[in-house]
């Protein structure tokens, strides 16, 4: 198991006007959640950020937002600790 890391986890991408259609979008939302998932956030952590613009482009932006404190949730940044929660 890798450490635990506090950032965020993103995944984003814009398209251009008539590169996408209600249904591609909410597909694409779909699949970037399933994938932060996948990765071992909780449903609870998940953000979906769907930025329709002006001239007809779109940003998505799904991002895990982990804890603040990793050690609140019992993990540790120790090399020597594989599975990344304190002893």
């Amino acid at each position: 198991m890798a450490l635990y890391q506090p950032e965020p986890v993103e995944i984003s991408t814009r398209m251009r006007p008539g590169d996408w259609t209600d249904a591609t979008l909410t597909a694409l939302v779909a699949s970037y959640r399933a994938r932060i998932l996948a990765m071992g956030a909780s449903a609870s952590e998940v953000v979906e950020e769907i930025e329709k613009n002006d001239d007809g482009s779109v940003e998505v932006n799904v991002s895990w937002i982990k804890p603040d404190l990793a050690e609140d949730a019992g993990f540790t940044e120790n090399a020597d600790n594989r599975e990344g929660r304190q002893p």
